[in-house]
């Protein structure tokens, strides 16, 4: 029982954190195009400059493992969360593209860390509760993104300096990070347990569901990078009006996560997915050809609905696809965030080369992958993994959760169920 009040304590707990990160994320996208026209920044440059934080959070995410299990999940998060927070002013003091490029690595680093060790707790209490709880923590983050992005749209439209409101902004979310972090599970591996690896290589069953995440992940980053610079320049959106452009994509994103367990509950992982690509197909289309403020925003809406539930199915597929689910979703996290590499650079060059809605036109087709490749999530009988716990007495827990996770842990026994297996395992309530 007194597990069990942890456990409801620590969601409450990891919720917020959840929803800070999302708020310091999109705070961030809605002044892009003011620092794009602070250092008068061409397509091209901006995109090779977002690639910075997609490689920073790479490279820095084994280290998020290492402290997690070196320190345990609440003291990994605290720090985290808080040089998360703190990163947030840099790139708008940047004054020049080569102090921007190792701003926005720094940037990317504290984002990637900070994600680790938040997924990892996430997965943690839903092993505790002994039910889905990760898809919703995914719906916080997207309620954060779209306040963070909110108030992003107001300063934004009333002309405030990026560097006021970035640097204001880090110092309130870290106000509501830190004390929050007070109720989060002190999980410790034992002392013989090995740190989770350096790199993990997809292994053959994990390739083809990392590939679908990599499209879904390729139009998120695509929408939150160029959102703003597509309305502002394309559409010929105000400044105010091209920031609003992200809040509405995030607003969309948070109520498809927050919807998506029922989806999946009703209509299978599989089709669900398949149903999200082809929205995400015409939303992508809709921004592609619009040329004024409202029918891109619509578009950009749309877009964000039909990619919503990917990752996090790609992530409980790859729990399940094999006899070794920390290898699988370490795995799956590599090739898609990849996407997350590839995606800001590609987007600028090709609109370099082209123009924007050619970019998005891109967007658009590997939007179609996502119908393609849906049926590589097709579930399978889970296994549960054997882990033990140094932060209560009873309980399943987790001193592997920290290796298993990527960027987003997995999602709990019901999140990629099709209804045409669910007599292949036992429900909740019967394992209860």
């Amino acid at each position: 029982m007194k597990d069990q009040q942890a456990a409801r304590r620590a969601r409450g707990s990891v919720a917020v954190v959840f929803a800070v990160h999302g708020a310091v994320a999109g705070s961030f996208a809605t002044r892009i195009p003011w620092i794009k026209d602070g250092l008068h920044l061409g397509a091209g440059a901006l995109g090779l400059a977002l690639v910075a934080p997609a490689l920073g959070s790479s490279l820095a995410m084994p280290l998020a493992g290492r402290l997690v299990h070196a320190r345990g999940h609440r003291a990994a998060v605290r720090l985290l969360i808080t040089l998360w927070c703190a990163a947030l002013a840099l790139p708008a003091l940047s004054p020049d593209l080569p102090v921007l490029a190792p701003a926005l690595l720094v940037f990317g680093a504290a984002a990637g860390t900070a994600d680790v060790a938040m997924n990892a707790q996430g997965v943690e209490v839903e092993q505790r509760m002994g039910r889905s709880i990760m898809s919703g923590l995914h719906g916080m983050w997207s309620v954060g993104g779209l306040v963070g992005s909110a108030a992003g749209a107001v300063a934004a439209g009333q002309g405030w300096d990026a560097r006021i409101h970035l640097a204001v902004t880090a110092l309130l979310l870290t106000g509501v990070g830190l004390p929050a972090c007070r109720g989060l599970l002190d999980v410790r591996p034992e002392p013989e347990a090995e740190a989770p690896p350096r790199f993990a290589l997809p292994p053959r069953s994990a390739l083809a569901i990392g590939l679908v995440g990599f499209c879904a992940v390729f139009a998120e980053g695509a929408s939150g990078d160029w959102s703003g610079v597509y309305l502002h320049v394309t559409a010929g959106a105000s400044a105010g009006v091209a920031a609003a452009g992200y809040t509405t994509f995030a607003c969309t994103m948070a109520v498809s996560q927050l919807a998506g367990d029922a989806a999946v509950r009703r209509l299978g992982a599989v089709r669900t997915v398949r149903i999200g690509g082809g929205v995400a197909v015409a939303g992508g289309a809709l921004v592609a050809v619009s040329r004024s403020p409202l029918p891109a925003i619509a578009g950009f809406a749309v877009l964000g609905i039909g990619i919503a539930v990917v990752v996090p199915l790609c992530f409980a597929a790859a729990g399940h696809s094999g006899a070794n689910p920390s290898r699988a979703i370490a795995g799956v996290a590599t090739v898609t965030y990849t996407s997350g590499l590839v995606a800001p650079a590609t987007i600028g060059t090709i609109a370099q080369a082209t123009s924007l809605p050619v970019s998005f036109g891109v967007v658009t087709v590997l939007a179609v992958g996502l119908i393609i490749g849906a049926g590589v999530l097709a579930p399978a009988v889970p296994a549960v993994p054997a882990v033990r716990s140094a932060d209560a007495a009873e309980g399943p827990a987790g001193a592997g959760v920290v290796g298993a996770v990527g960027v987003v842990g997995t999602a709990g026994p019901d999140s990629g169920s099709d209804s045409t297996n669910r007599q292949n395992r036992p429900e909740i309530s019967e394992i209860q």
